[in-house]
């Protein structure tokens, strides 16, 4: 039988978390929060949010098992390439201009994400003059990021996207494989830095040309929202570029003002000087 879970119990696990781990996940939307937690009952064997409670608070080791289901970890190398389409058209011969890049990529996940942001400044020649702030909360996708080490078995669709996204020329240049695995190329590793950071209670720490945070704001409160979307603007140049997930939205954000819209069918914003 599926267990109930009340909000009143979701947000005590969530407080005890914040307490003992430093992990804030008390402005998430509670229903995204619920269907997570579901979820982890299921795979680590608990019949209530109170059991596992006790469980997370006196076993360490149970803890970055919870924090799996409690961060997204869907992604894929140029997902969704037509908005890669578009940031090729559009946003790249802007980014040719500047003499130096910054990008920001936020919820960078397990690394597919910056690594289709350095291929793509890699074939238009701006790789080595980008550096490439990748952040997320979850340690352990941060060391595979790092790694940029993934299952053969995802190349198939990685090279599907590859090609809807524009690639100039084979994906294959910026990888090598083995028996099981495709690692990314040193020349893509060496330009993105992965670090811990979280959008609900860290600050800035650099001026950027690009913020990218796709299918992350859907999983914040509206409060949440406007606190990661008010981070972006700080961060972002006059006129650089913020880049949101094609279900999200600044349209009632108390931040929207500080943004416009490129109008490129895609959700790429600049920031307003």
């Amino acid at each position: 039988m599926r267990p109930e879970v009340t909000d009143l119990e979701i947000r005590l696990l969530l407080e005890a978390i914040y307490q003992r781990y430093h992990y804030d996940f008390r402005q998430y939307a509670i229903a995204s929060v619920r269907r997570r937690l579901l979820q982890a009952l299921s795979g680590l064997q608990c019949d209530s949010i109170s059991g596992l409670q006790e469980r997370i608070l006196h076993d360490k080791h149970v803890f970055p098992q919870l924090l799996a289901y409690l961060t997204i970890q869907v992604t894929d190398l140029f997902r969704d390439p037509e908005f890669f389409l578009a940031l090729r058209q559009h946003v790249v011969p802007i980014l040719a201009t500047y003499p130096s890049l910054k990008l920001w990529i936020a919820g960078c996940s397990t690394g597919e994400e910056a690594y289709s942001y350095a291929i793509m400044l890699a074939e238009e020649g701006l790789l080595e003059r980008t550096l490439i702030y990748a952040t997320d909360i979850n340690d352990d996708s941060l060391r595979r990021a790092q790694a940029g080490v993934y299952s053969l078995d995802r190349l198939q669709q990685f090279i599907l996207n590859y090609r809807a996204a524009g690639g100039r020329g084979s994906l294959n240049d910026f990888y090598h494989t083995d028996a099981v695995h495709a690692v990314m190329a040193p020349q893509l590793r060496r330009r993105i830095t992965f670090a811990d950071h979280s959008l609900a209670t860290d600050s800035i720490f650099s001026e950027v040309q690009l913020v990218s945070c796709r299918n992350v704001l859907i999983y914040f409160d509206r409060e949440l929202q406007d606190r990661a979307l008010g981070l972006f603007a700080e961060a972002l140049c006059p006129r650089g570029f913020l880049c949101l997930g094609t279900k999200e939205s600044i349209r009632f954000s108390s931040e929207a003002t500080r943004f416009c819209d490129m109008s490129t069918g895609q959700k790429i914003f600049r920031r307003v000087d």
